[in-house]
């Protein structure tokens, strides 16, 4: 059985149709030619757009000449009522004294450390799924948005997520989600930047509220840092590192920017990637079983980092997951000088789109673009596409910091629940994928929820 693929549009569509289906979702709204081809060149009135899926320029792009290729700045106008200035909207030198200063909180050994609060946070999310495993249809998305949100809070400010603020910013994020497109007018049509940019006053409320709740979390940690009674967590581990260059530490402002792109990275690709792979299971229950097998040989009753080296399989139904369903499925950069891509001339300022979505389901690279096979990673074509198209965190120095947090978040979370319950698929109600900020299910993924 092929897990659910978006429907692609015709190949010829006028430009305010093309708009409209990506301000619905960016998937459906590309002609299905894209899974075979090695290029495509997009052409609107006010710029040119050029989709790469040849291994070889993914590269040149991402890891060869990154300066050379910045984050396209119309992606950020739909993000920068929440984001403001953070790491994942700016390039340049701001951007590096950013990764100098948050890059080492990430590092192997402080993944470690906090193992132990994602892992009190899967023991969490496994006694709230309790009252739902009588057989009736769950929503899995919102239980995996709870349980990644709650890894968050705990390994960032050393707060549960049933802290009155933490609940209040997973609310209102909620609902910031629900009122903001992926792209807004401005990413089309080029404006200056004090023109207004049309956002619905919602967005503008909801994100007004998030930073408001995390400026109180921001400055209650400056406040304990001064102190000397800062957990050590995440938080206070980057806002005492210093810059190595300049010996500057992230201003309170400047955290609470970082904060929110932690949050919505964090949180809502795990929460994305983790309902997938439950889906996924659901529709080969074989593989499910093998997964739940796997993690009772863990010791789950003594839980320590180690553990993560028995579940080699589930990390690899968790990879595969984010092949089928990368979170992030479009990347944007912009063209500073004037290149040649296959032989077609690429002009400053145009838009060069890496599609992880296209580029992990491509026809003439992967065996079985769009099947479900968690052991391709062992075969020779799995190794090879692994190491050439295959990027759900990006590649080069623009990799996602939280990678390594991430594929130990995400096997852990997912042989948590499997060795506690089954999962199985509620006929006639298949999940749709659609992306808006990450891939996820138009109305929802639903699970029958069993106990194991």
């Amino acid at each position: 059985m092929i897990p659910p693929k978006p429907l692609s549009r015709p190949d010829r569509v006028s430009l305010w149709r093309y708009v409209r289906l990506f301000r619905q979702d960016i998937l459906s709204a590309q002609p299905a030619k894209l899974y075979r081809a090695w290029m495509a060149e997009f052409r609107t009135p006010f710029f040119r757009s050029y989709m790469i899926n040849q291994p070889d320029l993914v590269r040149l792009v991402l890891n060869a000449r990154p300066d050379d290729f910045p984050k396209s700045a119309r992606i950020g106008e739909g993000l920068r009522p929440l984001l403001g200035n953070s790491v994942f909207l700016t390039n340049g030198e701001t951007w590096k004294r950013q990764r100098r200063i948050i890059d080492p909180a990430f590092e192997g050994g402080r993944i470690r450390d906090i193992f132990p609060a994602m892992f009190a946070a899967g023991q969490a999310a496994v006694a709230r799924l309790a009252p739902l495993a009588d057989g009736q249809a769950v929503e899995i998305e919102e239980e995996t948005s709870f349980a990644a949100a709650d890894v968050i809070f705990r390994t960032l400010f050393s707060i549960p997520i049933t802290d009155h603020i933490a609940t209040q910013v997973f609310t209102q994020f909620r609902d910031y989600q629900r009122t903001q497109p992926i792209l807004n007018l401005a990413a089309f049509v080029p404006v200056p930047r004090w023109m207004p940019r049309f956002f619905k006053s919602r967005t503008r409320v909801t994100a007004r509220a998030i930073r408001g709740l995390i400026t109180r979390l921001t400055t209650d940690r400056m406040a304990a840092i001064r102190a000397g009674t800062a957990p050590d967590d995440l938080a206070t581990k980057i806002m005492t590192t210093a810059d190595p260059e300049t010996g500057e530490t992230f201003t309170t402002g400047e955290m609470v920017d970082q904060v929110a792109i932690f949050f919505l990275a964090g949180h809502e690709t795990s929460a994305s990637a983790l309902a997938w792979s439950l889906y996924l299971l659901a529709m080969h229950p074989d593989v499910q079983d093998k997964v739940a097998a796997e993690a009772l040989l863990v010791d789950f009753e003594n839980p320590s980092f180690s553990m993560m080296s028995g579940l080699k399989f589930t990390r690899d139904v968790f990879r595969e997951a984010l092949r089928l369903y990368p979170p992030v499925p479009m990347m944007v950069r912009q063209s500073t000088c004037p290149e040649v891509f296959r032989d077609r001339p690429v002009k400053p300022g145009a838009q060069v789109v890496i599609s992880p979505w296209h580029l992990h389901r491509h026809a003439r690279l992967w065996d079985d673009p769009d099947g479900f096979d968690p052991g391709r990673f062992a075969t020779e074509n799995g190794k090879q596409c692994m190491r050439e198209a295959y990027i759900p965190f990006s590649s080069g120095p623009r990799v996602c910091t939280g990678a390594g947090f991430a594929m130990v978040e995400g096997p852990l979370l997912l042989a948590m629940l499997v060795r506690a319950y089954r999962f199985e698929r509620v006929e006639g109600r298949d999940p749709v994928p659609v992306a808006h900020l990450t891939v996820r299910a138009k109305d929802g993924i639903w699970l029958r929820v069993l106990p194991r």
